[in-house]
Order: C-alpha cells, then sequence, then structure tokens
C-alpha cells in the first residue's frame, strides 16, 4: 500500500518541477532587454545546469521514496 503513495509523491514532485521550470524561463526572458546580446561564450550552458538541476531532483525524489518506504 505504500506504493501508490509513492507515486503520487513522484507525481506531484515532477509537476511541481515544471511549473517552477516554466515560470524561471518566463522570468528570464521577460528581465532581459531588447538592446544588449551577451555572446554565446560568456553565457552559461542551459543544458547543463537543467541536467545538473533535474540529478539533484532525481535524487531527492530518491531519498523521499525510500524514507517513504522505510516508514
Amino acid at each position: 500500500m505504500a506504493l501508490p503513495s509513492v507515486w503520487s509523491a513522484v507525481r506531484v514532485a515532477i509537476l511541481s518541477l515544471s511549473v517552477v521550470g516554466l515560470l524561471s524561463v518566463g522570468l528570464v526572458g521577460a528581465g532581459q532587454d531588447s538592446g544588449s546580446v551577451i555572446p554565446a561564450e560568456s553565457r552559461p550552458c542551459v543544458d547543463c545546469h537543467a541536467f545538473e538541476f533535474m540529478q539533484r531532483a532525481l535524487q531527492d525524489l530518491k531519498k523521499t521514496a525510500y524514507n517513504l518506504d522505510t516508514r
């Protein structure tokens, strides 16, 4: 019976991460001036940062699922 609650927690976490990601993309786009251009060499690698963020989120989800299973 612990399995459905783990999946519910995973679904909520994924939904929350998606919402936060969409909001952050909207805020970044709104904060840029139309006249300023940042060269590609000085911009951070968005894919790398997103990958690291998702890795940390998955680790947190694994810890949460493990804690729920052990209870």
